[in-house]
């Protein structure tokens, strides 16, 4: 093999970028993501500026974690029975509106209360566009290219993640908060382009009349009979329950680092260690297109999650002996565990993708959607309550090993999800006669 051909062979995938669909949405996402993200760092920061008060900075939280679990969900439903490019035009107008709103009260005078209601207002479009949006994407792409759009996308996410907080921080002591909005406001027109040049996507099989808890209801009784799909969110859980120790960050900077009460170089590197590890495991996701045996590769990947939360949580144990070592060596251990967190995401959005039928599709994007919201909020709580019982490193060091044994408990008790497996062969078949 050629050395440009074992390049493309670990590197990112771009085949899906040669759909233009895709391609419009993916650079729209790269040009939104960084004004998405101004705004998370911005609603907090201008709460506490507003207030003095950590308190309502961590309404926030009920604020925007409500509207995701039942916009989430309804807004799945919502995406089984509408043409998916009418909702998407929808959320991302409703989108655009609330940014603006952001960006109006910064203008005329803030409220805490105004701002509140607004965060959670954003957080319901967003909640209806991310199911729809991922939805599409079986519709728009050959199933054998979806692993490495799922990739392509979640790598922008975590380089936004990681980008955002660094240019808000940048920002906000010169242009204030406004200028802040404004760009998340005029960056969401590009999404909005994207998505009116999207064709009709009309959903196959669906149900007629408006979509209520019912129709909510037959996605979860259908995800019932379902195991594979059923495990896919299951690991999920048992990973960011278990092995998501953010919440101690904090506290793991200032005491086992020696970082300043309020923040410091070691906190922020903490934060940015697993968004970090998983922009590099998506630059280097050539592999993930090949995978054919996509549940044994999840449980794989998430295996690598725990171990490397495990590491970490050593390092916080041993932080007291080479201080400085110890940090560079836990951040490793986390950039590993990145890595192979977005390498199993990408793969659980392929299963879900490929896996379901498209008349559940959406309900079943927005059960991720509130997986994915809702697990690291779970664990803030348990990793919380067990620090100030055994402390922060054995909380974080337990809380890995728990998440390599639940894989192992997991593929004992669901051998189907083990064996669950795709034939790139007839995936690709299948998707030049698609594309055809």
């Amino acid at each position: 093999m050629s050395v440009s051909g074992a390049l493309r062979s670990i590197v990112a995938d771009t085949r899906p970028l040669q759909n233009s669909h895709f391609r419009r949405l993916w650079i729209a996402q790269i040009i939104t993501m960084i004004g998405a993200q101004l705004t998370v760092v911005a609603v907090p920061a201008q709460i506490y500026a507003d207030t003095g008060s950590s308190a309502y900075v961590g309404l926030t939280g009920v604020f925007g974690l409500v509207p995701l679990v039942v916009f989430g969900l309804y807004g799945g439903a919502l995406a089984d029975h509408l043409d998916r490019r009418l909702l998407m035009v929808i959320s991302t107008v409703g989108l655009i509106v609330s940014s603006g709103l952001f960006f109006a009260q910064s203008l005329l005078g803030s409220n805490v209360w105004v701002l509140l209601c607004l965060f959670a207002v954003q957080q319901a479009f967003f909640a209806i566009n991310q199911p729809t949006r991922s939805a599409i994407l079986p519709k728009l792409l050959p199933a054998h290219l979806l692993p490495a759009a799922n990739s392509l996308s979640m790598t922008v996410f975590q380089a936004g993640a990681i980008a955002g907080p660094l240019v808000a921080g940048v920002l906000i002591p010169v242009t204030g908060y406004t200028w802040l909005y404004a760009i998340d406001t005029v960056t969401l027109f590009a999404t909005l382009y994207a998505v009116v040049l999207l064709p009709r996507l009309p959903v196959e099989g669906a149900q007629v009349g408006t979509p209520g808890l019912k129709s909510v209801f037959e996605g979860f009784a259908y995800l019932r009979h379902q195991p594979v799909l059923l495990m896919s969110f299951v690991v999920d859980l048992i990973a960011m329950i278990f092995g998501m120790p953010r919440a101690l960050f904090p506290e793991i900077a200032h005491v086992s680092f020696h970082g300043p009460e309020d923040g410091g170089i070691a906190f922020a590197l903490l934060f940015a260690a697993i968004p970090a590890g998983s922009v590099i495991g998506g630059v280097f996701s050539g592999w993930i297109s090949r995978v054919e045996a996509q549940g044994r590769v999840v449980l794989w990947c998430i295996t690598v999650w725990g171990l490397g939360i495990t590491g970490f949580g050593l390092t916080v144990f041993l932080a007291g002996h080479l201080t400085g070592f110890m940090l560079a060596l836990g951040l490793l251990f986390m950039v590993i565990a990145g890595a192979g967190d977005v390498a199993s995401a990408a793969i659980r959005s392929a299963i879900l993708q490929t896996a379901a039928d498209d008349s559940v599709r959406g309900r079943l994007q927005g059960v991720f959607t509130v997986v994915v919201a809702g697990g690291p909020r779970i664990a803030d709580v348990l990793h919380g309550g067990a620090a100030a019982l055994a402390g922060t490193a054995a909380t974080t060091t337990g809380g890995g090993v728990l998440v390599v044994a639940g894989m192992v408990v997991c593929a004992i008790a669901v051998p189907s999800f083990v064996r669950y497996r795709v034939s790139r062969l007839s995936v690709e078949t299948e998707g030049a006669t698609t594309s055809a």
